[in-house]
C-alpha cells in the first residue's frame, strides 16, 4: 500500500455513546506497542466503516489525532495516559452485542484490547504520516515572508522575490520596455483596449517621473477596467446566458450577474465582500450576485421518472458545489461526490455538508433590488391606477349590467384573458375548479385575485404571501408547467400550471390574510400563442375557513364555448362594441407594460427555497440514500465551522461565505492573487489556478505567492522599506536614473495606503513592478535555462483573447459602442424553437458593435468568427484558456464578413483622419493599429498596396498582423 493512502485506513476506532461496561482486561501489557504493527491492523479491520473519512457515527472521527482526541458527541474516546477514562476502551468490553463496539460482530480478542490499552497508556501517540493535510504547502497557514534584499532593478517587493529566484538560476531581470510598448501592454492588460495615438504621444512625452504610475491610476479608475477583468472572472465561474443541454434556451435576465461583477470590480469592492455577496447576496443587499450559484448549465427538460429527476437535481447541486470549491478555494471538491477525495483531505461527508448548504437553491429567476427599483415601482403604480380606471369602464359595458340586453349572458371564455367580477366578498381561500376543457388537461398561466377598493392589489401573488395547492400537477415538463407558476406574476405558456388529469382539476390559493375581493382574472395563455387546454366549464369558490364555500363565479352565465368565437359580448351597440375593443386593447397594453416593468427587476439569480433534506449518497447514487447530513464545510481545511442543522437557507450560505473569507483561511487569498498574476503574465505562480491540491501545480515562487496573499488580506500601511533602502533605479525608458520608491505598493486611495482585500491595490503592485515593466525580447541564456519564462527573466509576450481582439477591431475602425450594462446583443439569428437553434448572423450593425463582454453568450455555442480563438463555451469552468494556433483563426481574420466590414469602416476612418494622400493614410493606419509609425520599409510596401488595391486592403492586412493580435 502506498504511504499516501494510509490516512484513509489508519487509526479508526468504534464509538457512539458511553455505556456501562467492564474495565479493560487486566494482565500483562505488551512491553512495547508499535502502532503500525499492533494498533493500525485492528482499526483498519474493525472500525473503518463507521468512523472513517466518509462516515462519523456519533460525531467521532479517528483518522486524525486532532479529531480523535477531541472526541465525539458524548465524550472523550481517547484520553492519553488514562485507559480507564477512555470511552473507546469501555465500549469494546460491553457484554451487550448491540452496544459493544463493533456492534453485532465478534468482539475484539483480549490480546487486541490489551494492545489498544497499552497504546493509550503510553500516550496514544500518532505517527507522522507522509502526505498528511498539514504537510501540503497550500494547506498551511499563510505567513508573510521576509522580503529578499533589493537589487538595482527592484521597484517593489515583487521584484525582490523574482530577482532572488533569477539570481539562483544565473539569470537577471531584462531592461525596461520602451514607453510605446508599456502603454499598449498596460491598456490591453487593464482595459482590454488599444491606446489611441494621442494617448501614446502624451505618455511618451510626459516628463513627470511618475508618468507611468499616473497612467496606471488612470486606467484602474476607468469603467472599462471592470469590463476587462469581469471577462476573466466569468470564465472562472462558467457564466453563460443559456441553459445548455439539448434545448439550450436563453436566460433573458442572466445579464444582471455580469453587470454586478463589472460594477463590483470597478468599485474595487473588497474581495472578501465580493465572495460573500456571490454566495449570500440576498442577505447583503446584492441580490443579483447570487447568479454565481446558478450560473452553470441546467437541464430544464424534466421527466416523471423518479431516478432521472433525482439525478438531475443531484447534478445541479454538484455544479454549485464544484464551482464554489474551484473558484474560491482552488480545490476539486466535486471529486468527493462518490467517495473520499483520492488526493486531498476532502471526505465524502464534507461534500454532502456543502451540498446541504445549497439545498435550498433552485435554478430560476427572482425579483432583485436594482438601482432603478424605486423608479420602476412608481411607474408600475401609476400604470396600475390607470389600468383600474380602464377596467372599471370595461365592466360598465358588460351585458349583465343591462337587463334589457338581448342576450344577458357573458361572452364565451377565451384563451387570452377572462375576468370574473362579483360582489365584494371576504375570502381567505380561493379555488378554481375545471370540469371540462376544449382539449386534454386544463392549463392556467396565472390566477389573479384582486382586493376590493380604489387601489386593488393582486393578493394571489406568492410575493404577497399567497400559497398554492392543487389536485395534481402535470408530470411532463415541470420546468414549464409547475404549480409555483400559477401565482408568480409572470404570463405565458412557459410559466403555467397544468393539471395531471384530462379535462379536469383544481388549483387553490390560500391568501396571506382574509381579504375582501371582487375580481378574479385567469387565462390559458395571455401571450396569445396557445388556444388548447382552455377551461370551458368551471367554477370559482371562496371560503374563510376552508370548510364553508361560496360560489362567486362560473361558466354557467357565459355563452357556450366555440372555437374562434368573438371575444366581444353580444348585445352591445356599435359604439359600445367599438369602445369594448378599444378598452380591451388599452388594457392589454397596460398589462404588458406593467409586466415588462416587473420583468426588468427579475434576475437569473436562483429561486431561494426551504432547504431540502440532504443525505449522503452511497457512491454518489441519487437513489441510494444513507444518513441525513447537516450543513457545513471542509473538516480538515480552514477554520472550524459549525452550522446548526435547522439553519435557514440564507443562514447556511452566509455561514459558508464567512468561513471561506476568514482571513485565516489558507486558500482564499492565495488562489485569488494567483489568478491576478496569471492574467498579468499569462501563467500563474501556480499554473493550475483552480487546483491548489496535491495534484495541482507547484508554485514557482512560493514565498512571493504568500507575500501577495498576505498583502491582499492585510496590506502594508505607509512605507515599508525594502532591505536595500537606496538601490540604484531606472527611469521609464529603462535608463539609469532615480532610485526606485521605497514603499512596497500603492493602495486604492493613493501612495502607501490601501484597504484590506483591495484587488486594485494588487493590480497596482504588479503592474508598477520592474518585473512587469521588462522588455519581452528573448535571450539565449534565458531560453536555455527557462524556455517557458516561468522565472520571469523577461515579460512573456501574449496573444490577446477573443473578446479584446474583437473589441480592438471595432476600436480602430471607429465603430466600438462603449455603452455599458443592460441586456446583451445577440450574434445569432433569432428563433423561437423549443430546441434553440443557433444560426450565426451574417450581417452586423450598431447593435452588435458593443464590447464582446456584453454578448448574450450562449452555452456550448461559439461566435462564428472569434470563437476559434480559444473562447470557452461555458460548458464547464475555464480558469485558464488554451492558446492555440489554427488555420481557421487566420482565415476568419482574413475573410469573415465581420472583419471585411470593419476593414472597410477602418479605411473610411483613416481617410477622414488623414486625407487622400496614401503616405498619410499609411502612417495613420500604423498609429491606430500598432501605436507606432511604420518603418521606411513598411511605409514603402504599404503605400504600394494602397495605390494598387485600395486603403481597405491595407486595413484588412493590418488586422491580420501578428503585431495586432499580440502584446509584448
Amino acid at each position: 500500500m502506498p504511504r499516501t493512502a494510509l490516512p484513509a485506513l489508519l487509526l479508526l476506532g468504534a464509538f457512539t455513546s458511553p455505556g456501562r461496561g467492564a474495565e479493560p482486561p487486566k494482565g500483562a501489557l505488551p512491553p512495547a506497542v508499535e502502532f503500525a504493527r499492533d494498533v493500525q491492523p485492528i482499526f483498519a479491520k474493525h472500525c473503518v466503516s463507521c468512523h472513517g473519512p466518509d462516515k462519523q457515527r456519533g460525531g467521532l472521527r479517528l483518522d486524525r489525532s486532532a479529531d480523535a482526541l477531541k472526541g465525539g458527541d458524548t465524550g472523550k474516546a481517547l484520553v492519553p495516559g488514562k485507559p480507564a477514562e477512555s470511552l473507546l476502551l469501555k465500549k469494546l468490553t460491553i457484554e451487550d452485542a448491540q452496544e459493544r463496539m463493533p456492534p453485532n460482530r465478534d468482539p475484539l480478542t483480549a490480546e487486541q484490547i490489551r494492545a489498544l490499552t497499552a497504546w493509550v497508556e503510553a500516550g496514544a501517540k500518532w505517527p507522522a504520516v507522509e502526505g498528511a493535510a498539514d504537510a501540503h504547502w497550500a494547506f498551511q497557514a499563510v505567513t508573510r515572508p521576509a522580503v529578499p534584499t533589493a537589487t538595482a532593478q527592484t521597484r517593489n517587493a515583487i521584484d525582490a522575490f523574482v530577482a532572488a529566484k533569477l539570481n539562483a538560476s544565473g539569470l537577471a531581470l531584462s531592461p525596461e520596455a520602451d514607453r510605446r510598448t508599456l502603454i499598449r501592454r498596460l491598456k490591453f492588460d487593464l482595459l482590454g483596449l488599444p491606446p489611441t495615438p494621442e494617448e501614446v504621444e502624451a505618455f511618451v512625452n510626459d516628463k513627470d517621473a511618475n508618468a507611468y504610475e499616473k497612467l496606471v491610476d488612470k486606467y484602474l479608475a476607468s469603467p472599462h477596467y471592470g469590463e476587462r477583468w469581469a471577462r476573466h472572472w466569468l470564465d472562472t465561474v462558467r457564466f453563460a446566458e443559456s441553459n445548455g443541454f439539448e434545448t439550450n434556451q436563453l436566460r433573458p435576465n442572466a445579464w444582471h450577474y455580469r453587470d454586478y461583477v463589472i460594477k463590483a470590480l470597478n468599485d474595487d469592492k473588497p474581495y472578501d465582500q465580493f465572495v460573500r455577496e456571490q454566495l449570500a447576496g440576498d442577505t447583503l443587499g446584492a441580490d443579483a450576485a447570487t447568479g454565481f450559484i446558478v450560473g452553470g448549465a441546467w437541464d430544464e427538460v424534466k421527466s416523471p421518472d423518479i431516478t432521472l429527476t433525482l439525478n438531475q437535481r443531484a447534478d445541479e447541486l454538484h455544479d454549485m458545489i464544484g464551482t464554489t470549491g474551484s473558484t474560491f478555494l482552488g480545490l476539486t471538491v466535486a471529486c468527493a461526490r462518490c467517495h473520499a477525495h483520492k488526493f486531498d483531505p476532502i471526505s465524502q461527508l464534507d461534500y454532502y455538508r456543502i451540498k446541504a448548504v445549497f439545498a435550498g437553491v433552485q435554478h430560476g429567476e427572482r425579483p432583485v433590488r436594482t438601482g432603478d427599483t424605486v423608479a420602476r415601482a412608481k411607474e408600475a403604480d401609476r400604470l396600475r391606477a390607470q389600468l383600474a380606471e380602464l377596467e372599471a369602464k370595461l365592466a360598465a359595458l358588460e351585458p349583465l349590467a343591462d337587463p334589457a340586453a338581448t342576450d344577458a349572458r357573458r361572452v364565451s371564455v377565451n384563451a387570452r384573458l377572462n375576468t370574473e367580477r362579483f360582489k365584494p366578498v371576504r375570502a381567505k381561500f380561493v379555488r378554481f375548479v375545471t370540469f371540462e376543457t376544449n382539449s386534454v388537461e386544463p392549463c392556467l398561466d396565472e390566477l389573479e385575485v384582486f382586493s376590493f377598493g380604489s387601489k386593488p392589489v393582486n393578493v394571489a401573488l406568492a410575493s404577497n404571501g399567497a400559497k398554492a395547492t392543487s389536485s395534481g400537477d402535470y408530470p411532463g415538463s415541470p420546468n414549464i408547467h409547475s404549480l409555483p407558476f400559477i401565482n408568480d406574476g409572470k404570463y405565458g405558456n412557459g410559466r403555467s400550471w397544468i393539471s395531471n388529469k384530462s379535462g379536469r382539476g383544481w388549483v387553490e390559493l390560500e391568501l396571506a390574510e382574509p381579504t375582501v375581493i371582487d375580481r378574479v382574472a385567469w387565462a390559458r395563455d395571455r401571450e396569445g400563442r396557445y388556444t388548447d387546454r382552455v377551461s370551458t366549464r368551471y367554477r370559482i369558490d371562496v371560503s374563510t375557513d376552508h370548510e364553508s364555500w361560496i360560489v362567486v363565479a362560473s361558466s354557467d352565465d357565459r355563452v357556450p364555448f366555440a372555437e374562434g368565437a368573438s371575444a366581444v359580448p353580444s348585445g352591445l351597440t356599435g359604439a359600445e362594441r367599438a369602445a369594448w375593443v378599444k378598452l380591451t386593447q388599452q388594457i392589454g397594453g397596460f398589462r404588458k407594460q406593467i409586466e415588462e416593468l416587473a420583468r426588468g427587476q427579475l434576475a437569473y439569480a436562483g429561486r431561494l427555497m426551504v432547504p431540502e433534506e440532504t443525505h449522503r449518497l452511497h457512491r454518489g447514487d441519487a437513489t441510494q440514500k444513507k444518513e441525513v447530513v447537516g450543513p457545513g464545510a471542509l473538516g480538515e481545511l480552514g477554520p472550524k465551522l459549525t452550522i446548526p442543522e435547522n439553519a435557514t437557507d440564507p443562514e447556511r450560505r452566509a455561514a459558508l461565505a464567512k468561513w471561506i473569507t476568514d482571513p485565516a483561511h489558507p486558500l482564499t487569498a492565495r488562489v485569488m492573487v494567483n489568478r491576478l498574476w496569471q492574467h498579468h503574465f499569462g501563467t500563474g505562480i501556480v499554473d493550475t489556478p483552480s487546483d491548489f491540491g496535491r495534484n495541482g501545480g507547484k508554485p514557482t515562487h512560493p514565498e512571493l505567492l504568500d507575500w501577495l496573499a498576505s498583502e491582499l488580506v492585510a496590506p502594508s500601511v505607509g512605507e515599508e522599506p525594502l532591505p536595500n533602502p537606496s538601490p540604484k533605479g531606472r527611469g521609464a525608458e529603462g535608463k539609469e536614473g532615480s532610485a526606485p520608491p521605497s514603499f512596497l505598493g500603492k493602495g486604492a486611495g493613493g501612495l502607501g495606503s490601501s484597504n484590506p482585500w483591495s484587488l486594485k491595490h494588487m493590480h497596482r503592485l504588479i503592474v508598477t513592478s520592474a518585473t512587469y515593466r521588462q522588455a519581452s525580447r528573448a535571450s539565449d541564456a534565458g531560453l536555455a535555462k527557462d524556455a517557458q519564462t516561468r522565472l520571469l527573466w523577461r515579460y512573456p509576450p501574449q496573444r490577446i483573447e477573443a473578446e479584446p481582439l474583437r473589441d480592438a477591431v471595432l476600436f480602430v475602425s471607429g465603430k466600438l459602442d462603449l455603452k455599458m450594462g443592460g441586456p446583451g446583443f445577440d450574434l445569432f439569428e433569432p428563433n423561437g424553437n423549443y430546441v434553440k437553434v443557433y444560426t450565426p448572423r451574417k450581417q452586423f450593425g450598431p447593435a452588435e458593435f458593443r464590447r464582446m463582454v456584453y454578448q448574450q453568450k450562449p452555452r456550448m455555442q461559439l461566435d462564428d468568427t472569434f470563437g476559434v480563438f480559444d473562447c470557452p463555451d461555458a460548458g464547464q469552468i475555464a480558469p485558464k484558456r488554451n492558446v492555440s494556433t489554427t488555420p481557421l483563426q487566420a482565415l476568419n481574420l482574413l475573410n469573415s464578413t465581420f472583419v471585411l466590414q470593419q476593414a472597410g469602416y477602418f479605411a473610411e476612418r483613416v481617410e477622414k483622419d488623414a486625407g487622400a494622400a496614401p503616405s498619410a493614410q499609411v502612417n495613420r493606419v500604423f498609429l491606430l493599429a500598432f501605436q507606432r509609425p511604420p518603418t521606411d520599409k513598411e511605409r514603402t510596401a504599404a503605400t504600394k498596396l494602397v495605390k494598387e488595391h485600395g486603403l481597405a486592403a491595407l486595413c484588412r492586412a493590418v488586422l491580420n498582423a501578428n503585431e495586432f493580435v499580440f502584446v509584448d
